[in-house]
């Protein structure tokens, strides 16, 4: 999760102005905060987060505090692999997250039979990671999903319209799952080149090697 402060700046009695900042992880929000509490030069501190909620300085440190032994700052790779003639779906995901100080990687892929589209195997792979998170238990977390497919992610954004029934069954199932979990979720569009992992996994899927590693980055 992200934030980002909004104070009242005091020159005189006579010129006062608000400020907001740039979008910033907690751990640096509260440090700039405390700098500017420090200044005596700020007053109506307020921190937002990407939900549009308000907290102060103190209910910031202690929701910081919570929020640092679960998993958090998701970062999600998806792709998915299409074999017509067998009609299988080869998908792959590469999941970065933080929890306490340590950050994680895991790499999971999966095989999926009947598929029409390759279309509806990058809807299968995104699906996959949504299962991801939940053995994860990620409540509430804002999540940001980058894929290569400029279609799949501006039908999840709710940009463009999705008239195939099959994908339809799928955008609802997705719907469901992001409600559930109660995820904050970003949308960004990556190209292939920035996309290779989760391709690899992909390919491999399709070629019958099952991957599911976590490990910690160092």
């Amino acid at each position: 999760m992200k934030y980002k402060l909004e104070w009242k700046y005091v020159l005189n009695k006579e010129n006062e102005t608000y400020f907001t900042s740039d979008w910033m992880t907690a751990n640096i929000a509260i440090i700039i905060g405390e700098d500017i509490e420090k200044s005596k030069k700020g007053k109506d501190l307020l921190f937002y987060d990407e939900k549009g909620t308000a907290w102060n300085l103190k209910e910031l440190k202690k929701l910081s505090e919570i929020i640092e032994e679960e998993p958090h700052d998701f970062l999600i790779y998806f792709d998915g692999g299409y074999n017509k003639e067998e009609e299988l779906a080869g998908i792959g995901v590469v999941l970065f997250f933080h929890q306490g100080k340590k950050k994680f990687r895991i790499r999971a892929n999966e095989l999926f039979h009947e598929m029409k589209t390759n279309n509806e195997a990058e809807y299968a792979a995104f699906y996959h990671s949504l299962n991801l998170l939940e053995e994860l238990n990620a409540h509430g977390v804002t999540c940001e999903f980058r894929g290569d497919s400029q279609v799949v992610l501006q039908q999840l954004a709710g940009e463009w319209p999705c008239y195939e029934e099959e994908l339809n069954k799928w955008l609802d199932r997705i719907e469901e799952k992001i409600k559930a979990l109660n995820l904050h979720s970003i949308y960004t569009s990556i190209g292939r080149n920035d996309n290779k992992e989760a391709d690899k996994l992909a390919t491999q899927a399709l070629q019958g090697k099952r991957i599911y590693s976590k490990m910690q980055i160092i």
